[in-house]
C-alpha cells in the first residue's frame, strides 16, 4: 500500500502524521510511504531523515493525495484537503466531527473511508488508546497554560499557582476526572495547588480518591457543586469527553459571572465543541478572550504547542493500528477488531458513527453495514 503523508495547514500545528521512525515500519512491512516535503522540518525532522527511513519525498500536498491510497494525518482535513480525497483512499486521524457538520459534509462529499482516532476503543469497550496519548498532555498542559495566563498582565487573578509561605496557593478546579483530567491534577498537585476535582462515576471517583490520597479533593459532580466550586476557582479546567459526541456544557453563562474577575477557564473539551456555554475555538496564536471579566483559553489543538512530544507520543499509540490498515486492507482490519470498527466514523458518503450522527443530526448508516456492503 501507498501511505501518504500531507504536512498539517490548521494553525500553527506542527506535529505530523508520521515520524520518521513510523516509516521505517511501514517500510519493512512492504508498504511504500510519500511525505510531504517539509511535513516534519518544524519539529526537525528533515526530508533527508524521512529519505534515509525509506520514505519518498512529494513536492506538494496535491501529490500526496493523488496518489497515496491512505493519508495519515494528524488533525482533521481542513476544506480544501477534503476536496482532495476520494473514494478509493483511506484516511485516518483525529476528526471530533461531533462539532463540525462542514467537515462531516466534506468528507461525506468525497466518498472517502474515514477513520477517526478518537473514537476507536480498547478491549473494554471505553478506553479510547489513540485519543489518550493527547489528552495526557493536553491535561499536564492546561495547568501550564492557566498558571501562565493567571499571571496579572495576561488578565489573571495575579495569584502564584502554587503559593510560597504565607500566602495560599491558587485553587484548581478539574471538572472530569477521566484521562485528561486526572493528569491535570497530578501537574496541579505536583506544583502545590488546592485542587478539586468533579466527577460522576463512582468507580472513577474511588480511583482517584486512592491515588491522590487527600492531595485533591475529590467531589460528586452535579449541578449544584459545579455552581459553588467556579465561585471560588482561580483556574477551571474542562476536561469531559463523550466518545464521538458533543461535550455536554456544564458551566452557563450565568455560572460565570459569579466567577473571580481574572479567573482562567482552559477548555479541553473544545474539539468536541466546548464544555461552557461561552466556549468558542481560538488558535495558538490568539489563544484566549475575556467574557465577564474571565480568561478563556480555547485552543482546539492544544497538544500542537508541544509537537515534537506529541507527535511521538500519538505515532506510538496509532502505528499498531496504522500497519495493520495498510496489511490487510481497512474492511479486514476493522472486521477483525469490532473496537477498531468504532473508528469507522464517515463511509461511502454516510455517517457510521451512532454518536456523530446523533451530535449532527444527520442520518446513520451502521459501520457493520457499511463494511458488508
Amino acid at each position: 500500500m501507498l501511505i501518504g503523508v500531507p504536512k498539517e495547514i490548521k494553525t500553527l500545528e506542527h506535529r505530523v502524521g508520521l515520524v520518521p521512525s513510523s516509516v521505517v515500519e511501514f517500510v519493512r512491512n512492504g508498504h511504500d510511504v510519500l511525505v510531504e516535503t517539509g511535513a516534519g522540518a518544524a519539529i526537525n525532522f528533515a526530508d533527508a531523515d524521512y529519505e534515509g527511513a525509506g520514505a519518498k519525498i512529494a513536492s506538494s500536498a496535491a501529490e500526496v493525495f493523488e496518489k497515496a491510497e491512505m493519508i495519515i494525518k494528524v488533525k482533521e482535513p481542513q476544506p480544501g484537503e477534503c476536496k482532495m480525497l476520494r473514494p478509493d483512499q483511506v484516511l485516518f486521524t483525529y476528526l471530533h466531527l461531533a462539532a463540525d457538520p462542514a467537515q462531516a459534509q466534506g468528507l461525506m462529499d468525497s466518498g472517502c473511508t474515514a477513520i477517526a482516532y478518537e473514537t476507536v476503543t480498547a478491549k473494554d469497550g471505553r478506553t479510547l488508546p489513540l485519543l489518550q496519548p493527547m489528552s495526557e498532555v493536553a491535561g499536564r498542559l492546561s495547568v501550564q497554560v492557566g498558571s501562565y495566563h493567571l499571571q496579572k498582565h495576561k488578565g489573571g487573578t495575579g495569584r502564584l499557582i502554587g503559593g510560597v509561605p504565607g500566602v495560599k496557593p491558587a485553587e484548581v478546579l478539574i471538572i472530569g476526572g477521566g484521562v485528561s483530567g486526572f493528569h491535570a491534577a497530578q501537574m496541579a498537585t505536583g506544583l502545590g495547588a488546592n485542587v478539586t476535582i468533579l466527577e460522576k462515576s463512582n468507580e472513577r471517583m474511588r480511583f482517584l480518591d486512592e491515588y491522590f490520597h487527600g492531595r485533591a479533593n475529590i467531589v460528586y459532580s452535579n449541578v449544584d457543586t459545579v455552581e459553588r466550586a467556579v465561585q471560588t476557582a482561580d483556574l477551571v479546567i474542562g476536561a469531559v469527553l463523550i466518545p464521538g459526541a458533543s461535550a455536554p456544557q456544564l458551566i452557563s453563562k450565568k455560572m460565570l459571572s459569579t466567577m473571580l474577575p481574572g479567573a482562567v477557564f482552559v477548555d479541553i473539551a473544545i474539539d468536541q465543541g466546548g464544555c461552557a456555554e461561552t466556549s468558542k475555538a481560538t488558535t495558538h496564536d490568539n489563544p484566549t478572550y475575556v467574557v465577564d471579566g474571565v480568561v478563556h483559553y480555547c485552543v482546539a489543538n492544544m497538544p500542537g504547542a508541544v509537537p515534537l512530544s506529541s507527535a511521538l507520543a500519538l505515532n506510538h499509540s496509532v502505528l499498531p493500528y496504522a500497519l495493520d490498515l495498510a496489511n490487510k486492507g481497512w474492511k479486514q482490519a476493522l472486521s477483525d477488531n469490532p473496537n477498531f470498527l468504532e473508528g469507522l466514523n464517515v463511509c461511502e458518503g454516510k455517517i457510521t458513527h451512532k454518536a456523530v450522527a446523533e451530535a449532527l443530526d444527520f442520518d446513520f448508516n451502521p459501520a457493520e453495514e457499511s463494511l458488508a456492503a
